[in-house]
């Protein structure tokens, strides 16, 4: 599969098959994550991957009673332990976090894996649960696991009604 076919194929699963992650394969989808760029090199996420039946319980109930990430292989809870903001304003973590999480995504896909990006949960919660400490800033948690569903076609906008050049033409 190649990375514009893994682009169209990558959708939110919320349904996964009851079969855990190969140490292989899971290692393949963190190193994807590693590879990630990030603002000066900062390499400022941290990740807790969560594969423990129990701990993925209490960690779906802090994520607002999500009870799918129960099904995940593994419940990756991305982090950032920067608080750099970039000289156009913009914090560097949620950003990095976000580039990250989507190389995870996008080997996933290619390696017949399925992912969901969660931004519903509580992040004092979650930080209970998995023993993250207070200065660390939980970003999104991502589902990852073997589909029990099937991909789902997605309406994206036409080009050009998020495309211009030159200047704005929206």
């Amino acid at each position: 599969m190649d990375v514009s076919q893994a682009i169209r194929n990558r959708y939110s699963c919320r349904h996964y098959q009851d079969r855990p992650l190969e140490q292989t394969t899971l290692a393949a989808v963190l190193e994807a994550a590693r590879q990630a760029p990030s603002a000066k090199n900062l390499q400022d996420w941290r990740f807790v991957v969560v594969t423990d039946k129990q701990t993925k319980q209490k960690v779906a109930a802090a994520a607002n009673n999500q009870t799918f990430l129960e099904e995940a292989g593994a419940i990756i809870i991305a982090c950032t332990v920067s608080d750099h903001v970039m000289r156009c304003g913009q914090a560097v973590g949620p950003i990095d976090v976000a580039i990250a999480l989507e190389h995870t995504a996008l080997q996933a896909t290619e390696l017949g894996l399925a992912t969901c990006w969660i931004g519903s949960f509580y992040a004092d919660k979650v930080k209970s649960v998995v023993g993250i400490p207070e200065n660390v800033t939980i970003i999104e948690l991502m589902a990852l696991g073997y589909p029990a569903d099937s991909f789902k076609e997605h309406r994206r906008e036409a080009l050009n009604r998020i495309v211009s050049f030159e200047k704005w033409q929206f």
